[in-house]
């Protein structure tokens, strides 16, 4: 039986793929249960996908894809530079502590990666992303706070991912322990020992 390609199968393979993930992780996943998720067959997914591997490649993309986009909208939410970067923080972690589908599966590919070299470049391709999406607006903030960092810009944002991770694995084996504000106290504590403050300065004027 012959099969036709479409971006809305694919789109609906790879959104029960993420449901399925999300809900029993990549070890007991298969593609007969994605398969059985979608309502399809398992020789049609399997058209579409020809491996479990290329289709977790996929379901991992779009799950970084889309805590990528709910971050860079707390960038640009608020005008203040330190509400907005308060703002920005917060959402960081929200992103990952309420646990939606996507933010469950980078967590358990992140652990599966350990033992599946297959995840590590997806994966690595994300953190890339994500770091330079968190440089090229804290360098923004930080100037127009007066702040200056004490390391190389381009090191914080592992840094802060790798806490928020952290925190995240933290609370995930011991909810009662990391709560929101918690890890907010955190963030300011790091921020005050990488940085150096002065008078906030003002964007030069048009012209």
């Amino acid at each position: 039986m012959g099969y036709k390609k479409s971006k809305v199968s694919i789109a609906s393979i790879v959104e029960a793929g993420m449901r399925v993930l999300a809900r029993q992780g990549y070890a007991r996943t298969s593609l007969m249960d994605i398969a059985n998720e979608v309502g399809m067959s398992k020789g049609a997914v399997h058209y579409h996908f020809p491996t479990k591997e290329a289709l977790m490649a996929k379901v991992l993309q779009t799950a970084c894809d889309t805590v990528a986009d709910r971050a860079l909208e707390a960038w640009t939410e608020v005008d203040s530079p330190n509400d907005a970067l308060r703002s920005a923080l917060r959402t960081l972690w929200r992103v990952r502590a309420g646990l939606s589908d996507e933010a469950k599966v980078v967590a358990d590919l992140l652990a599966q990666s350990l033992h599946d070299e297959s995840l590590r470049a997806p994966l690595a391709e994300y953190y890339r992303f994500a770091a330079a999406q968190v440089e090229q607006h804290l360098g923004g903030h930080f100037r127009a706070l007066g702040a200056t960092p004490r390391m190389p810009i381009e090191r914080i944002p592992r840094l802060l991912h790798a806490i928020l991770d952290g925190m995240l694995m933290q609370k995930i084996v011991d909810s009662d322990a990391i709560d929101e504000e918690y890890v907010l106290d955190v963030l300011e504590a790091l921020a005050l020992s990488l940085l150096d403050f002065g008078p906030p300065t003002e964007p030069p004027a048009p012209g």
